[in-house]
């Protein structure tokens, strides 16, 4: 007697393949282990599948005694072996999706992904895509290549498709896998309703959307807004140092108003997988339709540009002092794309460093989560290199000619630093707050001679 998918899932017996076991596919191959179900991660990547069976993690958000129960309980596991997939009643595909030099989609995971999932396709099973992607892609990319060597069709609901955005913030403690509200759009009805049952054994709520398309968009939307109020911001603190104007005063104010605002805050640039990347996306799929999102380009223009304005503060403060930039020694804090997590995807500092030591600077960085750093090797800067932390001595302060915060990470003691320095460039606002001799360029605010 064949048991459907729907009571599988209502009793938990289902099995769960999650494709490409990183940043989000990881934690939620653990929330569908930790709901119940026996759950493989498919990845590539041979040295994670070794530690992740052995009982270790290798991102911040999990941690190694929240794999090992379910671990040794069989009720999860991972493999380079996409033939698990043939015994499993679900498949999530969580590969990263960048872009190319030319700033246009680059969709080899998700395809060699589908094509990994493809021969072992079986009758009843819900494929759903999790990869941030242009509105288009589960239907015009995914289903084709399914459907071509499995001989199914998602239509006739032979097999069930459906795209659902994931949502992971790194290094947010309150909002995870197993709380942030997930949105799901399948190609019928019924997939769906599958996908939309097998989300919400996690716990957290599910909202259905029409189509997988409007899932798609949905993610883009997301992280569009984001980006775009950032530029915003980014832009007002180029205005308010011009001005004489603190941004940063400037935002405090704001957002005492109980409606209508919500504080963004300027920065060294964007970074992480979603925000430098989703724009583009978008952007290149609507000229599809003979449509130009200009507002869009500008953001991510402005964006781009904030590290340029971060060297050029330093030129400015280094002029302050009587000194040139070619030849400075600069010691940047904080390469991490956002506090407190040793993520350096897309990260503004990579820009930054290249800008410094392409104006003939002399650069060295600390942070404490990240240890190695790979900056160069492109257009902006030719040479690869390959960057070590350094500590943060009182002696690494005192002869760098500036100390360049782009990442404000929590466990940097900046009154040591304003302390020991002799010139601080704030990109961040880190150093609100605290005091020292150091003279201190921040962006968004006035130039102090």
């Amino acid at each position: 007697m064949n048991v459907s998918l729907s009571d599988k899932i209502t009793y938990r017996t289902a099995q769960v393949a999650v494709v490409g076991i990183g940043y989000v596919g990881l934690p939620l191959a653990l929330a569908f282990a930790k709901a119940g179900f026996t759950t493989v991660g498919v990845e590539i990547n041979a040295g994670r599948v070794e530690q992740l069976n052995a009982g270790h993690s290798y991102i911040e958000d999990v941690a190694d005694n929240e794999l090992l129960p379910h671990l040794r309980e069989g009720r999860l596991r991972a493999t380079t072996d996409y033939a698990v997939v043939r015994d499993c009643d679900a498949v999530f595909i969580c590969v990263p999706t960048p872009y190319t030099i030319q700033r246009t989609p680059d969709l080899s995971y998700i395809v060699s992904a589908t094509e990994g999932i493809a021969p072992y396709l079986h009758t009843g099973q819900l494929i759903v895509l999790q990869s941030t992607t242009y509105p288009g892609t589960t239907t015009e990319v995914v289903q084709p290549i399914l459907e071509r060597v499995s001989g199914l069709q998602a239509c006739t609901e032979d097999f069930y498709l459906a795209f659902s955005p994931e949502r992971i913030d790194p290094g947010n403690r309150d909002w995870s896998a197993y709380n942030t509200p997930k949105v799901v759009g399948g190609l019928t009805p019924n997939a769906t309703a599958a996908a939309a049952a097998l989300l919400r054994q996690m716990g957290a709520p599910v909202h259905e959307v029409s189509s997988p398309s409007a899932a798609e968009l949905t993610k883009l939307l997301e992280n569009t807004f984001r980006a775009v109020n950032i530029a915003l911001v980014n832009e007002m603190a180029q205005l308010a140092e011009r001005m004489g104007i603190d941004i940063w005063e400037v935002i405090d104010a704001a957002k005492t108003k109980p409606f209508g605002f919500m504080p963004f805050r300027p920065g060294p640039g964007v970074g992480g997988h979603c925000i430098p990347i989703d724009p583009y996306y978008l952007l290149w799929k609507a000229r599809e339709y003979d449509f130009y999102t200009r507002f869009i380009e500008l953001a991510a223009e402005t964006n781009e540009a904030m590290p340029y304005h971060v060297v050029e503060l330093v030129t400015r403060g280094l002029s302050l002092v009587g000194k040139a930039l070619r030849g400075a020694r600069a010691l940047v804090l904080g390469v991490a794309f956002k506090p407190d997590i040793g993520d350096s995807r897309d990260t503004p500092a990579e820009r930054v460093i290249e800008l410094l030591l392409g104006h003939g600077a002399e650069v060295q960085y600390h942070d404490p989560f990240v240890p190695t750093f790979h900056v160069g090797g492109n257009v902006f800067y030719h040479e690869a290199l390959t960057l070590n932390s350094v500590p943060l001595t009182d002696e690494a302060l005192q002869t760098a000619d500036v100390v360049v915060i782009v990442t404000g990470h929590h466990n940097v003691d900046y009154s040591r630093v304003l302390r020991q320095a002799s010139l601080v460039v704030d990109s961040c606002h880190a150093t609100y707050g605290f005091t020292g001799a150091a003279r201190v360029v921040r962006l968004g605010a006035p130039l102090t001679s």
